[in-house]
């Protein structure tokens, strides 16, 4: 007989404490379930259960190899339905947390095009500037910039982004333009409040030197967007991403400050959480994301 149905009637009346429930549950006989379970006892040459008029009870060495028994089964159903779910068509609720900035500037353009693509899926995509748990937090799938700070969960980079100082011509034309790093102290400086290193501006002079710059100065914003608009205004010089600034710098509303120094790139990423395979829905949307983005970045954002 077959070992796995010999284990599936062996495991199921001990769950169901009998072999009618037993029966009951597997959808087959009971004299069936007894032959599944004698012949299964008679190949182990050992006693699994106790039975009496009364009850069915596992015996010492019938409790231990259910125990194994039970995850074997289990395995089994996962593998069943693993096959089953990768040949399906990808469907059902998907979670995405995207940054804010760049959720709004370049993941919102192209989810109506996921969406007529795979019209069983529907996304509620929630835009933050904080690293969600992804699994307490029931997301399927987050977009980070920078590195990856959980090594635990699997990422694939979607493309990259550079960093540098911009500000509008009309600030360099009315408080000049910083020739090094140690000028910028003299300057109106923007700084973004959710930055992980604080206020503080990494960057590295022509030398290759790591400078760190304090930004506490006159205006400060949880919103990369909203700094954007200040450099625009001419309100001072800010430390952004290409992503944001792109258009403003091809429309020559803003100017690189310092162009000479090394650029900072960024890595972009599709984080999902660890896990022996990857649901067809997230592994679709991030195949649509490379796609998406194969032809975007470091340094050109525009379409």
């Amino acid at each position: 007989m077959d070992r796995l149905t010999e284990m599936e009637a062996f495991a199921t009346v001990v769950d169901q404490g009998g072999f009618t429930d037993a029966a009951r549950k597997m959808g087959i006989s009971k004299s069936a379930v007894s032959k599944h379970v004698s012949s299964l006892e008679t190949r182990l040459g050992a006693r699994l259960l106790n039975r009496t008029t009364r009850r069915v009870s596992p015996t010492e060495i019938g409790l231990a190899y259910y125990d194994r028994a039970r995850r074997v089964l289990n395995d089994a159903g996962e593998a069943d339905a693993l096959v089953s779910s990768m040949q399906s068509a990808p469907s059902g609720l998907l979670r995405i947390s995207v940054a804010t900035d760049f959720g709004v500037n370049h993941m919102s353009p192209i989810l109506g095009d996921f969406l007529v693509d795979y019209p069983d899926i529907t996304v509620n995509m929630v835009l933050n500037n904080r690293f969600v748990e992804l699994i307490s937090e029931g997301f399927d799938l987050a977009i980070r910039i920078g590195e990856m700070e959980d090594s635990s969960l699997r990422a694939r980079k979607l493309t990259e982004t550079t960093k540098r100082l911009i500000a509008a011509p009309g600030y360099f034309e009315q408080f000049g333009r910083p020739e090094k790093i140690d000028d910028l102290n003299n300057h109106k400086l923007l700084h973004y409040s959710n930055q992980s290193a604080g206020n503080v501006w990494k960057l590295t002079a022509p030398s290759g030197e790591k400078r760190q710059v304090r930004t506490q100065g006159w205006l400060t914003v949880n919103d990369g967007q909203s700094l954007l608009n200040a450099c625009v205004s001419g309100l001072g010089i800010a430390y952004l991403p290409s992503f944001l600034y792109a258009d403003a710098l091809r429309q020559g509303l803003v100017e690189e400050a310092m162009p000479e120094l090394p650029k900072e790139t960024q890595g972009i990423y599709a984080v999902y959480p660890p896990g022996r395979y990857t649901q067809p829905k997230v592994r679709t949307f991030i195949d649509f994301l490379v796609e998406a983005f194969k032809e975007k970045g470091p340094d050109v954002w525009t379409n």
